[in-house]
Formats: C-alpha cells, sequence, structure tokens
C-alpha cells in the first residue's frame, strides 16, 4: 500500500492543487493573455504563440486540462477564419500536439515523466538523484526545439488564407487576497522546483508547499479535492506496485534469468523499447504503457547496465520510453488532448495521422540523439 503514498505520487497531487487554484483564481487567463499578446496578430506568429504558450501551461498543469482551456481560446478564432483555408486545422491540431510534446519539459508535465524518475532515482536501484531542475535543464532545450519544427510543419501542411489574426480572451484575473496567494505561491513553487539542486529541499517536499497553503487558507476546499484526476493517481502508484511485486516476488530475478537481456546488442533494447513503447502508447493510455514497460525495463536495464554505457545508461532507456509515449499522437484515442482538438470537427483523422507519424519519427530520432550524447559523455 505504500506505492500509493509514494513521494512521485505526492508531487502530482501538489501539481494538480496548483492547476486547480490557477483556474479558480483566474491565474491561467491573466498568463494566457499576457504570454499571447507578444506574439501580435500575423496568422505564423499567432499560431507559434499558440504552440508555445500550450507547451508552458502543460508543462505545470494537466495536459487534458491545458487543451481544454486554449481550445476554448481559439474557438472564435476558428469561426472567423475562411471556411475554404488551412490554418484553421493547423491552429487546432497545434493545441494537442503543444500539449503533448510540452508535457516532455517537466517531472509533474506527464506522468510517463514522473514514473521513469521515480525509477531513475530509486534508492534501492538506480539511485540517479536526478532532481526538478536537472529534469528540466536536458528537456527543456529538447523541448524547445521539437515545438519550433512542429510549428514548421504545421505551417508547410496547412498554410493561412488570412494573413492577420485578431485574437480575443475574455475573462479578468481576480485581485482578492485569496487570488494573490495563489500568484505568490504558484511563482514560490516553480522557483523552489526548478533550484531544488541548490536549495537542497526536494521537488516532492517543495509539492507539500502548496497543498498546505491553499488547504489551510481555504483557496481549495473539498469539493475542489474531487476535482484532482485521481485515476490518473491510482494507474501511476499501480505501477510502482507492479514493480514492488516484480522484485519481492523474485519475479524480477527470475526473468533476468530466464531472458538473456545481457547478449541483445544494446542498441536494439534501447530502439526497440522506445518504439514498442511508442506502437503501444498510440492505442492505449501513455500513463499504463509506462506504468507496465518501465518497471520491467529499469529491471532488464539494471542487468545490463555496464553493456548500456557507451549509449547514455540506464537513463536513455527509461526517459526513452517516457518520450515514446509521450510522442504517441497519431489517433484521437491516443491522448485526452488529441480527443478535445478532434471533437472541434476542424480536424479530421487522417491529418492528425500525418502530423503525428512526423512528428513522432523527428521526436524519438532527436530525444535518443540528446540522450545518448549527455549519457555518453556522462552529463546525465
Amino acid at each position: 500500500m505504500h506505492c500509493f503514498a509514494d513521494p512521485i505520487i505526492m508531487l502530482f497531487i501538489g501539481g494538480f492543487i496548483l492547476a486547480i487554484a490557477a483556474t479558480k483564481s483566474g491565474l491561467d487567463l491573466m498568463l494566457a493573455r499576457v504570454m499571447l499578446k507578444p506574439f501580435g496578430t500575423q496568422s505564423r506568429y499567432v499560431l507559434l504563440g499558440f504552440i508555445l504558450v500550450t507547451a508552458v501551461f502543460s508543462m505545470f498543469l494537466s495536459n487534458t486540462a491545458t487543451a481544454a482551456m486554449m481550445l476554448t481560446f481559439l474557438t472564435p478564432v476558428l469561426k472567423a477564419l475562411p471556411a475554404d483555408g488551412k490554418g484553421k486545422i493547423g491552429l487546432a491540431m497545434a493545441i494537442p500536439v503543444a500539449a503533448n510534446v510540452g508535457g516532455m519539459g517537466t517531472p509533474i508535465g506527464t506522468p510517463p515523466n514522473a514514473i521513469a524518475l521515480k525509477y531513475l532515482n530509486d534508492p534501492e536501484g538506480l539511485n540517479m538523484n536526478i532532481g526538478f531542475g536537472e529534469w528540466m535543464s536536458f528537456m527543456m532545450p529538447y523541448t524547445i526545439v521539437v515545438l519550433f519544427i512542429a510549428w514548421f510543419i504545421l505551417l508547410r501542411l496547412f498554410p493561412f488564407k488570412q494573413k492577420t489574426i485578431e485574437l480575443k480572451i475574455e475573462g479578468e484575473a481576480k485581485k482578492d487576497w485569496r487570488s494573490i496567494l495563489v500568484y505568490v505561491t504558484f511563482a514560490v513553487t516553480v522557483l523552489l522546483w526548478m533550484s531544488d539542486k541548490f536549495t537542497g529541499v526536494n521537488s516532492n517536499v517543495v509539492a507539500m508547499l502548496p497543498i498546505a497553503v491553499f488547504c489551510v487558507t481555504g483557496v481549495i476546499n473539498k469539493r475542489d479535492l474531487e476535482e484532482i484526476n485521481w485515476s490518473v493517481l491510482w494507474m501511476v502508484s499501480g505501477g510502482f506496485a507492479l514493480g514492488v511485486a516484480l522484485q519481492e516476488t523474485g519475479l524480477a530475478k527470475h526473468m533476468i534469468e530466464s531472458i538473456p537481456f545481457n547478449t541483445w546488442p544494446p542498441v536494439a533494447m534501447i530502439v526497440g523499447s522506445g518504439l514498442l513503447c511508442y506502437a503501444m502508447a498510440n492505442f492505449i493510455s501513455h500513463t499504463a504503457t509506462a506504468a507496465l514497460l518501465v518497471p520491467i525495463l529499469a529491471i532488464a536495464g539494471i542487468s545490463m547496465r555496464e553493456s548500456l554505457m557507451p549509449l547514455g545508461g540506464v537513463s536513455t532507456l527509461l526517459i526513452g520510453v517516457a518520450l515514446g509515449s509521450s510522442l504517441a499522437m497519431i489517433l484521437p484515442i491516443s491522448t485526452p488532448p488529441n480527443a478535445l482538438a478532434h471533437a472541434t470537427g476542424m480536424i479530421e483523422q487522417k491529418d492528425m495521422q500525418k502530423v503525428g507519424i512526423i512528428m513522432g519519427a523527428i521526436g524519438l530520432i532527436l530525444g535518443y540523439a540528446m540522450l545518448i550524447l549527455l549519457g555518453s559523455n556522462g552529463i546525465l
């Protein structure tokens, strides 16, 4: 039962609480308005603005909530664009692509990241001690590069007929003391997360700060707690329980002895696991895919740690699985942001498949190149 109170679960609850408080106080509206303003009214830059702003939100808020919010802002824009233009398809596609890719930037951006980090930092396993800020230091540059590639691809596939777009985001940020408390707590929490290596305060402990502050001051009430995505937390902790069961029953040891992982070429192990995860995550939940594969791959990775070193070690194997699951976005069922975007009626499945396959191929190639380069040079 301790898997249901794992520090990573606490980290996720902190993230969910922050997201709920941001929505209640209007912080998300204010940030969206401020962040989209610099991109002006030219269609191509408005598209870039939606991609980057959606990605930033999805690093700290739920991908599904981010996609729903950004599509709400986008709906009047889509209606105003020419009916026969392709630009509206590109704008609608930008939201799920940015939400999926942006989530890779932080450990709380998407559950597969947290699952991989749990096994990489396990004191009884790999004990790599990768912090929140350290994860961002190598994943943020990668995420930014992939987002700009996505912008270029969407512009090429779905060019705009109308050269300018006027954005109007309705609603105001609240100014009462509770809302100001949310703004300050949000900023302090994110800063503490990013500087965990300097402060020495673990990111899982930092996640308790917004929970304590918002619950004590009444910013979050019992009805708000019901909005937390408990089903995702159960799924993540179920994956952790699977890992514990593999170890405690001796099944992990039996698997290592019966499957000759050591004789497999390291390249086949790393690339094969990434492709398997990518294929599975297009048809079933990203979280379920990572929860199923990561415990088994962690055991296999430890058994062939030496042979994996030239390719970046076990971190390349496990983070590669997190990347593979986040990049899976070929179908409307692949991820909730895809389903929400498809529900707008602007996107046909063939458009989603085209973008999803291109983004998956580019993302995996760049991701593994980065992980192998960093890992083999001892940076990761």
